[in-house]
């Protein structure tokens, strides 16, 4: 989104499409193009199709009030002679959520994918079972990992951060529509917060994106770089006995992971304990391709959560 989009309009769009039991998966980028230019998916002919596949639309098929909040909030356009939503809407442990619509070209675009599910389950299955009094979801973009884990754990105050100010957009209405309390606020990772936390979740951008579109590209020559930032200082904003759990994607060269290598040589021996585990072995192989993976085996991602223990 490029133009200021009404927050009101934004929650009524959720309540609408909740109240008929819309749900939608978003597959990966290159399933969603194949399965796009299938015969018969020029156009939508359902909810799904709108707010799920980005399809085309007529004003009929989402109905003469849906459409009301589709302009009330900015984010319909022209296609033609059909009409296209500017955002789609993914669900999650019941749960509906904004964010940007198919194909995310933009820099600023707010991606919700397969990787979304994975760090949400793999923090909901690692994450200690206690109270954590001060969170932050950072580079939170449609907010889903921090509203998530605050939904199945006891978090006081909830932080959801994020550079790009088009992704506190959808993640104050995705809040408000959870009925989750929670501060958002731009920043680049810590810079704008004050303090420790008990708990920081990360699911940052990790690939060597060309575009360096800035919820894809993890920065450096292998889309590390920001991953390793977040460990690097999240590790001084923990409490005693607080959690960084971070979910990224790493690459693999000659059967060695770069990205352990590195948090090995951040993460001091003492004062802290790491629980680092491959989650997949081989994500997004068609990057292989790419100049900046020539000597890399395969693209993994890992969940490692660091606790201060002193």
């Amino acid at each position: 989104m490029t133009n200021p989009t009404d927050q009101n309009a934004l929650r009524e769009l959720l309540r609408a499409v909740a109240a008929v039991g819309y749900e939608f998966v978003p597959p990966t980028p290159e399933t969603h193009r194949r399965v796009n230019t299938r015969r018969g998916n020029e156009e939508a002919r359902d909810l799904r199709d709108v707010f799920g596949w980005s399809r085309p639309f007529r004003p009929g098929t989402v109905g003469q009030n849906l459409f009301a909040i589709l302009a009330a909030g900015d984010v319909v356009e022209r296609a033609g002679e059909l009409w296209r939503s500017r955002v789609r809407i993914a669900s999650l442990n019941g749960r509906l959520y904004l964010h940007s619509a198919f194909p995310t070209f933009e820099p600023d675009a707010v991606f919700f994918g397969p990787d979304t599910y994975r760090f949400v389950r793999a923090a909901l299955a690692g994450l200690p079972d206690r109270a954590y009094p001060r969170a932050v979801d950072l580079g939170c973009g449609s907010g889903a990992g921090g509203l998530s884990v605050a939904a199945a754990r006891p978090i006081g105050q909830l932080w959801l951060s994020d550079i790009n100010p088009d992704a506190l957009t959808f993640a104050r209405a995705n809040a408000a529509h959870a009925g989750q309390a929670a501060t958002c606020i731009e920043s680049d990772l810590f810079v704008a917060l004050d303090g420790t936390f008990g708990l920081i979740l990360a699911n940052p951008p990790y690939l060597a994106d060309p575009g360096r579109r800035a919820y894809r590209d993890g920065g450096g020559p292998l889309g590390m770089d920001l991953g390793l930032r977040i460990v690097r200082e999240g590790i001084t904003r923990l409490t005693e006995s607080g959690v960084l759990f971070l979910y990224t994607g790493v690459p693999i060269a000659d059967g060695l992971d770069q990205f352990r290598l590195e948090v090995e040589q951040i993460v001091p021996r003492r004062g802290f304990g790491i629980d680092y585990s491959e989650i997949d072995p081989d994500v997004f192989g068609e990057e292989l391709d790419m100049p900046a993976y020539r000597a890399i085996d395969r693209i993994a991602v890992i969940a490692l959560m660091i606790t201060r223990t002193g």
